[in-house]
């Protein structure tokens, strides 16, 4: 690995690790104000922190092309965030964190659906494997006491997964678009105006103690999707798959130390499959898949 992918790797090990925080943050916040409350106040804190930034630097504004992967991006992230940060509400965050690792396994099959890849039979084996640890993850929530919601909970994280899927790929070609600070601007922007049709029935006006995590979830936030997108315009998605799998480290302790999660065994089991089945998969792909993907999203 080279100097500037090994700093690519280190860099994007640390964008998880901060989102992880701020995941811990939006689940303390969606329990007390609504998910949807939430994530609005952490866009509009967000925006009133990227946009300054973003014009302090004098930028050109972006061409057409550019403002439509922003907004394809953006319409995909909305969907996945409110999914995911609803989802965390019902279910451990480790366990949440775990589910969503079958994005790269969606990935593939999106590749093959829609783009006519062929999958080879490393992309199957690992595929089987990352489904039969999302089932035992399942099995361990069904035969445990589970908090009323739960099981929808998950669903909504595994719908979060496929719009992460198309995510990843949309944030490499992104990241050799635009700046990581452009990026950071126009997806709070555009994010925000997507969830203000429902302001008017959902919103919740939180109280003051409430303001300091939604500043720190804001913050977080864009500091973490600069580093990734900084970091993704340097290595290649297939390099950095790895330091996803570094959130459930993360997780699991801003689980335990915030909210008492503990991890169980079927948690792990399934963890351990998923993850397994992602590696074995992404080493069987055929490496010119990246770039009829992107070439698809222009």
């Amino acid at each position: 690995m080279s100097r500037s992918v090994s700093l690519a790797f280190a860099t994007a090990c640390m964008g998880i690790a901060l989102y992880a925080v701020m995941d811990a943050l939006m689940k303390g916040l969606g329990l007390a104000i609504g998910a949807y409350s939430a994530l609005f106040w952490r866009l509009a804190a967000g925006t009133a922190i990227a946009v300054p930034l973003y014009l302090v630097s004098r930028p050109a504004f972006p061409p057409a092309s550019v403002v439509k992967v922003h907004l394809a991006r953006s319409a995909v992230v909305a969907v996945m965030a409110i999914a995911f940060f609803w989802g965390i509400t019902k279910v451990p965050l480790a366990e949440a964190i775990a589910l969503s690792f079958i994005a790269p396994l969606i990935a593939l099959g999106l590749a093959g659906v829609f783009l006519k890849e062929r999958i080879g039979a490393r992309s199957v084996m690992g595929s089987l494997l990352g489904l039969g640890g999302v089932g035992v993850i399942l099995l361990g929530r069904l035969e445990g006491t589970h908090a009323p919601g739960a099981l929808l909970g998950m669903g909504a994280v595994l719908l979060s997964a496929v719009f992460y899927a198309v995510n990843l790929v949309i944030a490499r070609h992104q990241a050799q678009l635009a700046k990581p600070l452009e990026i950071a601007a126009f997806q709070n922007v555009f994010v925000l105006a997507i969830f203000c049709p429902l302001a008017p029935l959902l919103l919740v006006v939180p109280a003051a103690d409430h303001w300091p995590a939604i500043g720190g979830a804001a913050g977080l936030a864009i500091v973490s999707l600069l580093l990734l997108s900084w970091a993704y315009a340097r290595a290649e998605a297939q390099v950095l798959l790895t330091v996803e799998y570094t959130a459930f480290i993360w997780a699991s302790l801003m689980g335990w130390w915030f909210f008492g999660e503990t991890l169980t065994l079927a948690t792990l089991a399934g963890t351990f499959l998923i993850v397994a089945g992602c590696l074995l998969a992404v080493r069987g792909r055929a490496a010119g898949a990246a770039p009829e993907i992107e070439a698809a999203l222009t």
